[in-house]
């Protein structure tokens, strides 16, 4: 976060959370729009099975198919849910971590190790719950539709009505013990590598500027770190959402049936389309956040 965005939420926790929901729904509507394709790319890959159905022999092979069959537009199916989310996940996210930094942090405004980490796990596990679960659940069974030879989901809100009317309110709740240990992992791993390269970057002098391409290299950092660190776990929460979710009783059932059936390898399906968006994803997300952060701390009181 920006050092005026922490000041501010020392002084008033409400006001920097309304900040951080229209900062961080303007941030992940570009920064979806941009790396989106990556996205549906490294879910198609992930719900790639070994056998018969087997669809695609790579990234390329996926892009090429994808585009022949349904033109270049094709690469964006989904994304209107996430758009849809991307401003509840951000109040989510960037709220509870501002709000936790309130508790956790020390007299002279600096987090702990374990407060880093806390206050990106709290994050993560909010935002997991009350805003990613649904949107990926949704995101994912589009994407999977679209692997029928005649996809059934004729736009959004269609989809989310047979979604429900087929499987109840439940069927947006997919995979959420996944989501949760994914979403977890993922803030408490990015928050805590890039509160830790600020301060190192900052030298003790917690008054000096951060340049926006230092964060923007520091998020690229904190993005990879939590791609390495968590994509097994993303892997089971895409096959907990998909269309086929029915043939495993639970996240741990996925998991033992994935080992058995394609080894461990498998638990590291996408992770480079995976990483090439995560990349992009964090370091565009800090940089447009605090930049936006910038000009509503100095318009806005």
């Amino acid at each position: 976060m920006t050092e005026t965005g922490a000041a501010a939420a020392a002084g008033g926790g409400g006001a920097i959370g309304l900040k951080g929901v229209i900062a961080g729904g303007i941030t992940g509507g570009i920064e979806i729009c941009i790396t989106f394709p990556t996205e549906y790319v490294k879910t198609q890959l992930q719900l790639d099975e070994k056998g018969g159905t087997k669809k695609y022999s790579g990234i390329f092979d996926c892009v090429k198919k994808t585009v022949k069959g349904h033109g270049v537009f094709g690469l964006y199916r989904g994304l209107s849910v996430l758009l849809y989310g991307s401003i509840p996940k951000s109040a989510v996210r960037f709220g509870v971590f501002e709000q936790a930094k309130l508790y956790m942090m020390k007299e002279d405004g600096t987090l702990t190790n374990t407060g880093k980490l806390a206050c990106g796990l709290a994050a993560g596990v909010a935002e997991a719950i009350l805003a990613v679960t649904p949107m990926e659940t949704v995101k994912v069974k589009f994407i999977n539709d679209m692997r029928l030879e005649k996809p059934r989901f004729r736009g959004f809100f269609h989809g989310v009505r047979m979604i429900v009317r087929e499987e109840g309110i439940g069927g947006v709740y997919k995979g959420v013990t996944a989501t949760i240990m994914k979403q977890g992992s993922n803030q408490m791993i990015r928050f805590f590598v890039m509160e830790s390269l600020r301060d190192w970057y900052k030298g003790g002098d917690r008054n000096k500027p951060v340049p926006k391409y230092a964060v923007a290299f520091f998020g690229a950092v904190a993005g990879a770190a939590s791609v390495f660190g968590n994509t097994p776990i993303d892997v089971i929460k895409t096959r907990m959402q998909g269309l086929e979710a029915k043939k495993y009783k639970n996240t741990w059932d996925c998991f033992v049936k994935t080992w058995k059936r394609e080894g461990p390898f498998a638990f590291y399906k996408g992770t480079v389309p995976r990483l090439g968006r995560v990349v992009l994803d964090v370091a565009i997300t800090f940089t447009i956040y605090d930049t936006i952060m910038d000009v509503f701390n100095y318009v806005w009181k």
